[in-house]
């Protein structure tokens, strides 16, 4: 089968999401590097065509000199192109934990606010090299089936459609496009700074390419490394629901069918759990899992992911870890430690953590959690005073209901 040019490869993908689920509207993240530039003239190509409308976002870290010259080139280039274009300016570097991870998270954030009520979906320049290049960075840090799955190409997250259409197509090839068509481009020259791992993987793949582990070979292990994935997580949902009880936010898994499971579906319900009852989109370290899994197992306490996991000799409980929530404050109507809203007849009060006053709720050990699961619960307060903690039987005319962006502990068992 002939290799396809990348304007063929994303009319094929693009064509293929559009007719899933239409977009009248599609957003593109340019960065000003090659990959980010070749996208937009293609998206614009293609949308031109089908009457959809492009809008093109750069987000400038403010980490470098000339980051804000290369915003500058991307809003001159969609000026030509006749694209609306915004740059949006990260400035919350605070010199602790990893930078690129730091910066990537912002720059989703950023952008899912930008795109808001302005475009259908978005469209991120990564390609066959990137996909390549993770795989090898999460092999090296001993990843999992998870991990060493290939990169979503169409997915939702925080309400926004996201799109990856270049997976298939090399760096190289996208260069070829530009230079066809006489467009400039930036280069980032934290790409050959060998501190960060990303480019350590790149170098790698160069002396791979002897051994027939190039790109395509690594995508295409990806590719079936999501496969097994997902096969494994169809069989951790049906064993889900005969190990599983979702009570109040928390997950209490009933220990003696847990452990006759096999070893990767208990790892795997544990890294779910941790995940839906903090709404992270990040699973824990498998070392970590491994650890946690045996010492709960034995009737330990631990801590992983901002969860309290405990363990005795019938059930493992995971629920929200309380120093992790403590300091969670927001007004009525909001959404509460990314998963709360409590509803009540109140609005000059605030909702945090409960804490020590479950001692001022008569009727706790009612409700099924423990003292310190019911710690970590939302309550409602009017300064020092506790008006309401409905989920630990206090409820004075307020309800809570858990509204989790991922959906049910069950269903969100399978990746989107």
């Amino acid at each position: 089968m002939p290799t396809q040019t990348p304007d063929q490869a994303l009319r094929d993908f693009i064509g293929g999401a559009h007719s899933r689920a239409p977009f009248a509207s599609l957003g593109v993240a340019v960065s000003g590097g090659g990959d980010s530039m070749a996208l937009l003239h293609l998206v614009r190509d293609w949308a031109t065509a089908q009457d959809v409308a492009v809008h093109a976002v750069t987000v400038d870290h403010g980490l470098r000199d000339g980051s804000g010259d290369e915003a500058a080139m991307v809003a001159e280039t969609c000026a030509a192109l006749n694209v609306p274009h915004a740059t949006l300016r990260w400035g919350g570097w605070d010199k602790r934990g990893n930078l690129q991870d730091a910066a990537r998270q912002a720059r989703y954030a950023l952008i899912t606010d930008w795109a808001r009520g302005r475009v259908d979906a978005v469209a991120l320049g990564h390609t066959q090299d990137d996909q390549a290049e993770t795989f090898l960075m999460r092999l090296a840090r001993g990843s999992g089936v998870d991990g060493l799955s290939a990169m979503r190409a169409d997915w939702q997250a925080d309400g926004l459609r996201w799109l990856r259409p270049l997976l298939t197509t090399r760096r190289a090839a996208l260069r070829d496009v530009l230079e066809g068509r006489g467009v400039i481009w930036a280069e980032d020259p934290s790409n050959d700074d060998t501190r960060f791992d990303r480019v350590k993987a790149r170098r790698a793949l160069e002396g791979l390419a002897d051994l027939g582990l190039d790109a395509p070979r690594l995508a295409q292990t990806a590719t079936r490394m999501t496969h097994a994935r997902d096969a494994l997580e169809r069989h951790a949902q049906v064993a889900a629901k005969k190990i599983c009880t979702v009570l109040a936010g928390d997950v209490v898994f009933d220990l003696d069918t847990l452990t006759a499971q096999p070893f990767e579906t208990q790892t795997r319900l544990l890294a779910h759990a941790l995940m839906w009852v903090t709404a992270s989109p990040y699973r824990p370290r498998q070392e970590a899992l491994y650890e946690t899994l045996a010492m709960v197992a034995g009737g330990d306490r631990r801590t992983l992911h901002g969860c309290l996991i405990e363990g005795d000799l019938d059930q493992i409980r995971i629920s929200r870890e309380y120093n992790a929530v403590r300091d969670k404050v927001i007004a009525p109507g909001g959404l509460w430690d990314s998963r709360w809203t409590l509803i009540g007849p109140d609005q000059d009060v605030d909702i945090r953590a409960l804490g020590d006053a479950v001692s001022d709720c008569p009727d706790w050990r009612d409700t099924g959690l423990t003292r310190r699961s019911l710690m970590a619960t939302p309550a409602v307060w009017r300064g020092a005073n506790l008006v309401a903690a409905p989920l630990a039987g206090l409820e004075n005319g307020w309800s809570a209901k858990i509204a989790h962006p991922p959906g049910h502990f069950f269903t969100s068992i399978l990746s989107h």
